[in-house]
């Protein structure tokens, strides 16, 4: 399946196609998806089967590795309407873009002949694992895990990682390692792409996210992974890390985006139907301050996130505004998830709407891939380094 590098007008229609999707297919599953084990797997694997026939496979994923190929502008978009559920990335094939990504820029030639394609197809699941349990996850200079080198053997890991996400069916973890220098030097740190196969790699536990499952924590007890499986050039992980994480709070963002969009939705849809003896909800000038503040927030925060896109997709710095767009996305989502279960009183407390798990993931975003406090420091020391125009 090709459909070419794309433009936003293509994504459109793209997005159409994906939100009916994962509306029908995904959603009324989310509850059978989230309580894991066989019988989420039986599902997902429909599900993607299902995605395949309606050629809604791996859009954003290379097409001469059996993806869409469309770009990351034309994506966007889409990226909204299948984030608006957790499950989507997964059942639609786009999870594995950040990884796919990577090991087609930095990946071995060995590494992409044997990994890209299997990860486009669904047939092999990866992770990425940075954060320990004891070192700050926003200070990655101070990784304790070690790689050191063995002539004619290659590396051998030992370490913690912990939350991260999807360890637990994952075949490969790319971990961030010292290879060199002390603790807090920035050069010394490599990337090396780990099969959980290989012995001495162990899942520790699950570690449920205020309630949900999903992350890990993992160990790695002197497990040796070949010299080729190196990311990128040894030392010089915080480059490739710098690049992922861009991409990957920008695709955060849009689906992040994509699941306030939904709380609004649900609020909105509420206050409408919603009858009491003074009338409908929609009526209540509360109710609607509530919704007014709710669309303020999707309408000022969709900007952001599509100025970070435009500017990974050129291939520009984006620190600044992939900062500004994760944070905003991050705290638009808990602001719309809270004023929607407001709106549903009691009922958006319980298993009967998605809400609560909206709300969950909003607190979270709030700590995913950097605290908000990161962001503002970094964000901030960037401008006020810059000089003013018309300064003296």
């Amino acid at each position: 399946m090709t459909v070419g590098g794309g433009t936003v007008r293509d994504g459109d229609e793209w997005r159409t196609r994906v939100a009916e999707f994962v509306r029908e297919r995904v959603v009324p599953h989310e509850q059978e998806l989230d309580a894991g084990g066989r019988g989420a797997v039986a599902v997902r694997r429909r599900l993607r089967a299902e995605a395949r026939e309606r050629g809604l496979w791996a859009l954003p994923l290379p097409a001469e590795l059996g993806g869409g190929g469309l770009s990351l502008a034309a994506y966007a978009p889409v990226a909204e309407a299948e984030g608006a559920s957790d499950h989507g990335p997964a059942a639609l094939g786009s999870a594995s873009l950040l990884d796919v990504t990577m090991l087609a820029r930095h990946g071995s030639p060995a590494v992409r002949e044997e990994v890209l394609g299997r990860l486009v197809s669904g047939e092999l699941r990866s992770c990425y694992a940075m954060t320990e349990p004891d070192t700050p996850g926003s200070e990655p200079v101070l990784t304790a895990t070690r790689a050191e080198r063995r002539p004619g053997v290659g590396w051998s890991v030992t370490g913690r990682k912990w939350f991260v996400s999807g360890a637990g069916d994952a075949d490969l973890v790319t971990v961030l390692a010292r290879t060199g220098g002390a603790a807090g030097d920035r050069d010394g740190l490599s990337l090396l792409l780990v099969p959980t196969s290989a012995p001495g790699f162990r899942v520790v536990r699950e570690l449920p996210v205020l309630g949900a499952g999903g992350q890990y924590e993992i160990a790695f007890d002197g497990v040796v992974v070949p010299d080729d499986h190196l990311v990128g050039e040894p030392g010089r992980a915080l480059a490739v890390a710098g690049e992922r994480l861009q991409l990957g709070r920008t695709l955060r963002a849009l689906r992040w985006t994509g699941q306030a969009q939904r709380a609004f939705d649900l609020m909105c849809a509420r206050a409408r139907a919603r009858l009491g003896v003074r009338g409908p909800l929609a009526e209540h000038p509360l109710v609607q301050q509530h919704v007014f503040e709710a669309l303020l927030a999707l309408r000022t925060t969709r900007p952001l996130v599509y100025e970070a896109v435009e500017r990974v997709a050129e291939g520009r710095d984006a620190h600044v505004e992939a900062g500004l767009a994760k944070t905003a996305a991050a705290r638009t989502l808990q602001d719309v998830a809270d004023r929607a279960v407001q709106v549903h009183g009691a009922a958006g407390l319980g298993p009967d709407t998605p809400l609560p798990a909206l709300l969950r993931g909003g607190r979270t975003a709030r700590v995913l891939d950097g605290p908000d406090e990161l962001h503002v420091t970094s964000v901030a020391r960037r401008i006020l380094r810059e000089p003013v125009p018309g300064a003296s």
